[in-house]
């Protein structure tokens, strides 16, 4: 792999694949090759997929603001029980039945909902985002990256003053920021947690620190797992607080502790034989990352084991989701950036960890995870 100015690391392209890509580059932008692309049987399909991938780039805007609006007026949650007339739900959302009939076919057309023209029920996708609660946390979250992204090149030129940044507490240790902040992440966390447990056995270990563990959401579901191992949590102090009184509501006190300050260069506890590095790498710059490896490289012993778990860029099947989304909300954020497996194993063997490897999980998608051991 090749390093750029920026940081970013791409694998190298070989000259054949560079050749192939300029020649199929040159015959897609050429109309008439477009036009009997599109006639032609063997190849129309193709053509088609592609005409509507990129209007679907076109549109993806609007299609987003319409789950946002049925989240915001509640849509899926009213339709949990079963379809509902246009009427009800048009009196519900104080809309006229002709703007809620429009929203439903617009939903239904995206497979969130169903509609007869009459009544109103949940779709495929809209039934599985009930039973994922936090996809409706970060759609309302969006709104502030939305205002950033009205102007998208002002924003990469940083001629823009972005919103986002100012959601997140990593500077000033503002209360109201770290709560607002833990409610998403812990909104979301669950199904991040469900994916991390079903790849890694943690009752193999005995005590584990999460170093930005958030509310303690996490370590709550690695503790159902694992009911002998012991929990320990570092996070901002606002936010360990938070996750202290989790803990006690928990019934975890007894064998759960957290700890608050800067983990980039404040002291970290000692004795786990497993830290976690959950959705925090990739929101920091790669100083402030490298930083934060090398202070968990320096309380873990010989041995134990590292465990990253963050969205990863380029990941089979999941690319947009690392490169695109979180490439522009990191951005927006005003820190971090996605980074690939390769990145992110090389950086945690610069950190003092060895035998760095990804681990399969059931939802790349959602986030990706390196293993590796303090050597």
């Amino acid at each position: 792999m090749t390093a750029s100015a920026s940081g970013f690391v791409d694998p190298p392209v070989p000259a054949w694949q560079r050749r192939w890509r300029d020649l199929r580059n040159r015959l897609l932008a050429n109309g008439t090759f477009q036009d009997l692309a599109a006639r032609f049987p063997p190849t129309r399909f193709v053509a088609r997929r592609e005409a509507r991938a990129l209007f679907d780039l076109c549109a993806g805007f609007v299609y987003s603001q319409t789950l946002a609006a049925c989240v915001e007026l509640d849509l899926f949650a009213q339709l949990a029980k079963g379809a509902e007339t246009v009427e009800h739900l048009a009196a519900r959302g104080r809309l006229a039945p002709a703007a809620l009939l429009r929203l439903a076919r617009a939903g239904a057309a995206l497979r969130l909902l169903e509609t007869d023209g009459a009544r109103v029920a949940l779709g495929p996708l809209g039934a599985a985002l009930l039973a994922n609660p936090g996809i409706a946390a970060m759609v309302r979250h969006h709104a502030l990256l939305y205002r950033d992204l009205a102007d998208p090149v002002g924003l990469l030129r940083g001629e823009t003053n972005a919103t986002l940044a100012g959601f997140w507490p990593y500077e000033g240790g503002d209360a109201p920021r770290a709560d607002a902040y833990s409610q998403l992440m812990a909104a979301s966390q669950p199904m991040i947690a469900a994916g991390i447990l079903a790849a890694w056995k943690f009752r193999r270990h005995r005590r584990i620190l999460d170093v930005g563990g958030g509310d303690g959401r996490f370590l709550e579901a690695v503790a159902a797992r694992a009911p002998a191992l012991a929990l320990m949590l570092f996070d901002l102090p606002d936010v360990a607080a938070l996750a202290r009184a989790r803990f006690a509501r928990a019934g975890l006190a007894g064998r759960a502790a957290a700890w608050g300050g800067d983990m980039r260069v404040d002291r970290l506890p000692e004795g786990a034989d497993i830290a976690t590095l959950v959705r925090v790498l990739h929101d920091h710059d790669d100083d402030d990352a490298m930083a934060i490896l090398r202070n968990v490289r320096a309380c873990l012993q010989p041995g134990a084991t590292l465990l990253i778990a963050e969205p990863l860029a380029a990941a089979a099947g999941a690319a947009p989701v690392g490169d695109a989304y979180f490439g522009f909300y990191l951005l927006a954020m005003g820190r971090g950036r996605p980074r690939r497996a390769a990145e992110l194993a090389a950086m945690a063997e610069r950190a003092g960890f060895i035998g760095a490897r990804q681990i399969a999980t059931p939802q790349p998608l959602l986030t990706g995870l390196i293993a590796a051991r303090a050597g």
